[in-house]
């Protein structure tokens, strides 16, 4: 969790600089650092070398530093407070004002109350407002009441007898009354309208008031609504400065192992005015006018609706919940596309390499267009239509057309079944389109070519429903449950900091030796791996050693072995126990019966250990690391353990005992995915993992390895499996077991170390499982488990497994370049794979002897 990114989100823009310099005094806090660990170079001479920093107490430069951010949030808080709290009280004046002014009337008839035919109604509110009960206009008598209709119409008489008085006295001979006779028809003609002008000048006058009052009640809800949002963000502006300078003390206690937060916590921060109760207090007073304003203007004097309404029109508060481990893998499974050795761009996408993408200043592309010049002119193509990625795919769609028509296989459904194993294997090889999409494509392909037969004899073709069926049962197994449950487990260790209380605290007792140090961080990389998977252990590994790493020299040949030596640890580790990687999972499933947690400890942790030991000798001599390497040792973490933490510890404990009985128990939960439920249900149920925890989690690979499940089923139904294995098991016959075991161990080894650990498995394993099971002396389970062992031994390359992509990944945040190059995974890490294949092959095989398999 980063709050530097609750501040920059939560932050009101316009007061961003007044807030507490978070990032600064993290800043300051690593110059520390270095200026306490490292020697000064002024010592030895070098005045370049020397820390920016002076050799003062680092406490008082970093209470210096407090004091100046502390000072600058007084003097803004106390200028804005003055100026909003001036801008309450004159809200409230006015308030009362037009309290004063409606008294006794109905807002809602202000806010254009209609009459019963849906018609704006204002007659009796004139009456209110200007002192007399207002005519109603002719232009309405036909929609009004029988009251107000017979009031006018005496008016209307009386304006009439007075009229006519008036011509009668002036008229007195024949032709005058002639006269006065028409001229009294045009005057009853022009009643009406003068009538109108009449009522129209009350309407105006009424209008007039009415709208006047509206806009003074509509200005003072805008004014409030403002205020209360203000209030609302000063109150906010203090709480984020008081955690930031809770957190930026608590940082510097922790990395330059002080107690100074305490201290000036107590002695600076609370006396300061911003953040004394009383502030506090007086902001939540001014809360509570602002929403009995509101209530008083709009609500009817209705408080909690008056609450809620305003309520509406504050910014959401960002909380940045603590990330799991898959959350941290997003981000970093996006940068590892520079590490690619392979295709860099994907097919309608742009590239890939970071170092190729639009930076600010930069001008705009030419959108992926290409001219194409031709003896018949100009043409404009897209431009992946002549990317390798492109020419990659169409050349594994022509040999997939060619296999499905050139017969080679004597049934249909196996020729079908090889055309898609060939095609799908290049796809995944090549990666032309990302793993996931391409598992996908096996049920798809599956029952598409009707692949798939029954299970009985006569093993007829399963028309597409069924065999739609069948295939998608296959997807979802018990396995599948067992990597979910994996990740459920390394989801909330992770994120409550379990994993690195342990690891710290393990690597708090390493000293400062290099080699110790560098031996203790491989094997807490190898124990993380069979806890929280091989993918996720090196990225808290990494994130533990910052410290360490920040105070060696960028050049340091130490800094290269201990990232190195963390990544090969970590992809041993993935053989460690059965939830540790992928690969594990696949191989399970083509073990019967499967092992037991307990077996698989007994042959794995030995070749794990042993392997290690071998590897840090070889990273020893060839980095030579001890070499005026100066070590900041790690501290372990001061936090003591909460109920949460406690509860997720013995929910995980007594998970993975029920998973090393798990055969002893078979009457009752049946298989160990079954088992898996419990963490799932019990983390995710009481709220200690959110779904967004579960959306991070590494679907891909769950669907990576569901589409290899189903590919292996396919294989196996259509007969094609049996038809391959039975040539191979020819070629083999005259072999002995461990001859076979170390054909396949090499085999795996090769193909893993170009494509992924889990894809390598994915094609191999059921084949390997089948040549065991057809052999005089059979031995399917040895071979599939000396195999799984070996694919997660694949380290030569940076694309060999997710450890290797993490650790291309590490920048020296001095000089911005990464640690290491593809050079050093060729010279150490090809090496360290043929180790652990020696090993496999000698005490491992001795190991798979001995426990039967």
């Amino acid at each position: 969790m980063k709050f530097s990114h609750s501040i920059q989100f939560n932050a009101v823009p316009e007061w961003s600089s007044h807030y507490i310099s978070y990032s600064n005094l993290k800043k300051l806090i690593y110059q520390l650092e270095k200026s306490v660990n490292q020697p000064s170079a002024i010592a030895h001479g070098d005045a370049e070398s020397s820390p920016l920093i002076g050799t003062d107490n680092p406490d008082a430069v970093f209470r210096r530093a407090l004091d100046q951010e502390l000072e600058k949030i007084c003097s803004f808080y106390q200028l804005k407070e003055l100026e909003i709290y001036g801008e309450v009280g004159e809200l409230i004046k006015d308030e009362q004002s037009y309290e004063a002014e409606t008294e006794g009337q109905d807002i809602d008839q202000l806010d254009g109350a209609t009459d019963k035919n849906g018609r704006q109604r204002r007659g009796s509110l004139f009456g209110k407002i200007g002192g007399r009960q207002r005519r109603t206009s002719t232009m309405s008598a036909s929609t009004i009441d029988e009251g107000d209709e017979e009031g006018d119409s005496d008016d209307e008489a009386d304006e009439r007898t007075a009229m006519n008085g008036s011509h009668i006295g002036r008229r007195k001979t024949y032709d005058t009354d002639v006269s006065h006779a028409h001229d009294d028809v045009r005057s009853s003609r022009e009643l009406p309208k003068l009538k109108r002008r009449m009522s129209q000048a009350q309407d105006d006058y009424s209008d007039n008031a009415v709208e006047g009052l509206l806009a003074s009640g509509m200005t003072l809800k805008k004014r409030t609504i403002s205020l209360y949002v203000s209030l609302c963000e000063l109150k906010s502006f203090v709480q984020l400065n008081k955690t930031g300078f809770s957190k930026v003390c608590k940082k510097y206690d922790k990395t330059l192992n002080r107690s100074l937060k305490s201290a000036y916590i107590k002695d600076s921060v609370t006396p300061a005015y911003p953040f004394k109760e009383e502030t506090m207090q007086h902001i939540d007073e001014n809360i509570k006018h602002m929403e009995r304003v509101y209530a008083g203007v709009i609500t009817k004097g209705d408080l909690g609706r008056a609450r809620r309404e305003l309520r509406l029109h504050l910014r959401e508060h960002v909380v940045w919940e603590r990330n799991t481990v898959w959350r941290e893998m997003i981000g970093i499974e996006r940068k590892a596309q520079a590490a690619n050795m392979g295709l860099g761009r994907t097919l309608l996408g742009g590239d890939n390499d970071p170092s190729k993408h639009r930076l600010q200043g930069d001008e705009p592309d030419d959108m992926g267009i290409k001219e194409l010049e031709t003896p018949l002119g100009r043409y404009r193509c897209p431009r992946w239509l002549f990317s390798s990625t492109f020419f990659t795919l169409i050349g594994i769609l022509v040999v997939f057309v060619i296999l499905l028509v050139v017969p080679i296989m004597k049934k249909p459904e196996q020729q079908n079944c090889l055309a898609m194993l060939v095609f799908v294997s290049l796809l995944w090889a090549t990666e032309v389109i990302p793993l996931f999409v391409t598992a996908l494509l096996v049920p798809f392909l599956t029952v598409v070519l009707q692949v798939v037969r029954q299970d009985e004899k006569p093993h007829h073709r399963l028309d597409p429903k069924t065999a739609t069926k069948y295939i998608f049962a296959a997807m979802w197994t018990p396995v599948i449950m067992l990597l979910l449950g994996g990740f459920t487990i390394a989801a909330a260790l992770s994120k409550f900091h379990i994993a690195k209380m342990m690891a710290t605290f393990v690597l708090s007792k390493a000293g400062t030796r290099p080699r110790t140090v560098l031996i203790t961080n491989m094997f807490v990389a190898m124990i993380l791996s069979m806890w929280i998977s091989n993918v996720a252990s090196p990225v808290l590994c990494f994130s533990i050693i910052q410290p360490l790493l920040r105070n060696l020299p960028s050049d340091s040949n130490f800094s290269k072995a201990l990232i190195l030596g963390i990544a090969l640890a970590s992809n041993i580790g993935g053989a460690a126990s059965p939830i540790a990687s992928p690969q594990n999972i696949i191989a399970l499933q083509n073990m019967q019966p499967q092992p037991s947690w307990g077996v698989w400890f007994f042959i794995a942790l030995p070749v794990c250990v042993i392997s290690i030991l071998l590897i840090w000798v070889l990273l020893l001599i060839t980095f030579q690391p001890g070499k005026g390497t100066t070590i900041v040792p790690i501290r372990p973490m001061k936090d003591k353990f909460t109920g949460v933490q406690w509860f997720i510890s013995g929910v995980t404990v007594a998970t993975i005992v029920l998973w090393c009985v798990t055969h002893q128990l078979e009457n009752v939960f049946g298989d160990m995915g079954v088992v898996a439920i419990i963490p799932i249900v019990l983390f995710f149920g009481t709220g200690i993992l959110t779904k967004e925890d579960f959306n991070n989690f590494l679907w891909t690979i769950i669907i990576l390895a569901a589409g290899g499940l189903s590919l292996g089923k396919a294989v196996s139904s259509s007969g094609l499996l049996h038809t391959i294995t039975g040539a191979i098991t020819k070629k083999v016959e005259g072999m002995s077991l461990y001859g076979v075991l170390v054909v396949f161990a090499s085999l795996i080894l090769v193909v893993a170390t170009f494509i992924s650990h889990t894809v390598a498995a994915l094609i191999i394993l059921p084949l390997v499982h089948t040549v065991g099971t057809g052999m005089k002396e059979p031995h399917p389970n040895l071979l599939v488990m000396g195999s799984a062992l070996m694919s997660s031994a694949a380290m030569g390359l940076p694309t060999s497994g997710f450890p290797n992509m993490t650790a291309i990944m590490m920048e020296d945040p001095q000089t911005g370049q990464r640690y290491l190059q593809v050079k050093h995974f060729i010279s150490r890490g090809i090496p360290a794979s043929i180790i652990v294949l020696v090993v496999v092959i000698t005490l491992g095989y001795g190991l798979l002897l001995v426990a039967g398999l």
